[in-house]
């Protein structure tokens, strides 16, 4: 029995590039001021790439799809905890969706589409980065006429 069979370095691979990529929009996060960053992110990545790589066990066979589902159910919970009601306004959207996108992120290195979630990572660190540095949601409520008095009377 090999300790590091070639089955074992593609899974410390997948492993090693859903932590990175979860490092990646953890630190973006944390530079942002949010709660959840690198240490939140890089867990949820990983354990979703492993859950993944676990549901591909042919023990689990026909289950795939169920178990990657419930990870995707655990994840909303997960994100619907970081959503708080302040007042007029909601706080965490942003940081459930990212979390959210992560965990797609992370099903797809489990399944072995690197080059998906590599892009996937480097788009929601675009949007992520860019939408908060150019403050677009703000841009774009002045550009629509939107104004949070008038949503509040209806």
């Amino acid at each position: 029995m090999d300790f590091l069979g070639p089955i074992d370095i593609e899974i410390l691979i997948k492993i090693i590039l859903a932590f990175f990529l979860g490092i990646v929009i953890g630190i973006e996060r944390e530079f942002a001021g949010k709660e959840a960053g690198p240490r939140t992110y890089s867990m949820v990545t990983v354990g979703v790439t492993l859950f993944t790589i676990l549901s591909l066990d042919s023990r689990f066979a026909g289950e795939n799809a169920r178990i990657i589902a419930q990870i995707i159910t655990g994840i909303g919970f997960l994100g619907a905890g970081l959503i708080i009601f302040h007042g007029s306004k909601v706080h965490g959207l942003a940081t459930a969706a990212s979390i959210w996108i992560m965990a797609a992120i992370g099903i797809a290195v489990g399944m072995g589409y690197y080059a998906v979630a590599v892009f996937s990572t480097t788009v929601a660190l675009f949007v992520l980065y860019v939408f908060r540095k150019f403050d677009f949601d703000e841009r774009l409520h002045k550009i629509s006429g939107y104004k949070e008095e008038d949503h509040l009377r209806k």
